[in-house]
């Protein structure tokens, strides 16, 4: 087992920085097709793995030196079946591009692993569409579902297990029960609308009450991604014990609607700037919030002004 399992140090007082936007990144500023918005065939060739050495390598800079953590998250969003399946994987060929995943991680967290703390994060993606998802599993549809890919992180040397862009409860409870049977810890990222309800019109704050009530409080922590922080702003209003289990943020450097940025055809990449002061103010509100991080539409420079603007201040 992992030592990180023991006690993720993301949920101590030091600040832990993630990546950006990957599949935006390798789309829009790279110019690498991906099909289904998918990275995980990158980890295949020695050509995509240097890719993303050099993808995270600014990242893991900015992480030194501004003296913060580091959450290094696998490029595995959309392998799971049904998607999987849609790019020509079967099942067994997913399970060893999981298990790839994170050996080059592990390998990576090798060569920093004397100055820079480092936990590895087995990334998890709905099953359907993050931005249209369709229709809603049950509890135990998504349990089953999701077992598969969590069971191929838990026999590998992942620390966790992170699903994002998750739009509805009953998936996130699902795949909490899931990686409870499987020993390993979860971190739960819901996406809100423009309006800081999550796609189906649930609240942040109801999402994420009903999935610690259904799963035990299995989550070791909850997360919001793919949302600009003014999406947040009403959400996070009026206080409540649920507060107190957020504990991360990788916003879009847009504040476009999803329906927007889905059909977008150049990247709004905003201002770093702004971000970082953005973020200043969440973590003024919330200094809980010790997992900061971007997500489409974000590179390094937008999380090298997070962290300035976060960890300095």
């Amino acid at each position: 087992m992992a030592l990180y399992r023991q006690s993720l140090p993301q949920l101590a007082d030091r600040t832990f920085l993630t990546d950006g936007g990957l599949e935006t990144t390798l789309v829009f500023h790279d110019g690498i097709e991906l099909p289904c918005f998918a990275a995980f065939p990158l980890v295949e060739s020695a050509a995509g793995r240097q890719r993303l050495r050099a993808y995270f390598a600014p990242y893991l800079a900015a992480a030194k030196r501004h003296g913060a953590g580091f959450v290094l998250s696998s490029p595995t969003w959309r392998a799971n079946a049904d998607w999987g399946a849609k790019l020509g994987y079967a099942a067994a060929a997913l399970a060893e591009i999981n298990r790839c995943a994170i050996e080059f991680l592990a390998a990576l967290r090798e060569e920093h692993a004397a100055d820079l703390p480092i936990v590895i994060e087995g990334m998890i993606g709905p099953r359907g569409d993050g931005y249209r998802p369709g229709e809603r599993m049950s509890p135990a549809e998504a349990e089953r579902y999701h077992a598969a890919q969590i069971g191929s992180f838990a026999a590998s040397a992942a620390d966790m297990v992170g699903a994002y862009t998750l739009s509805y409860p009953e998936e996130a409870i699902g795949i909490a029960r899931a990686a409870r049977t499987a020993a390993i810890p979860v971190a739960l990222s819901f996406t809100v609308e423009t309006d800081g309800r999550l796609p189906f019109g649930d609240t942040l704050q109801a999402a994420i009450e009903e999935v610690d009530r259904a799963s035990d409080m299995a989550a070791a922590y909850y997360l919001v991604n793919c949302a600009h922080p003014d999406h947040l702003a009403g959400a996070l209003d009026g206080g409540g014990a649920w507060l107190a289990r957020l504990r991360g943020v990788r916003a879009n450097a847009s504040r476009k609607r999803h329906a927007e940025l889905d059909a977008a055809t150049e990247l709004d990449a905003g201002d770093p700037a702004e971000l970082g002061r953005d973020y200043r103010e969440l973590r003024r509100r919330f200094p809980h919030l010790t997992v900061l991080g971007g997500c489409c539409g974000t590179d390094e420079r937008h999380v090298a002004a997070i962290a300035a603007a976060c960890i300095a201040a």
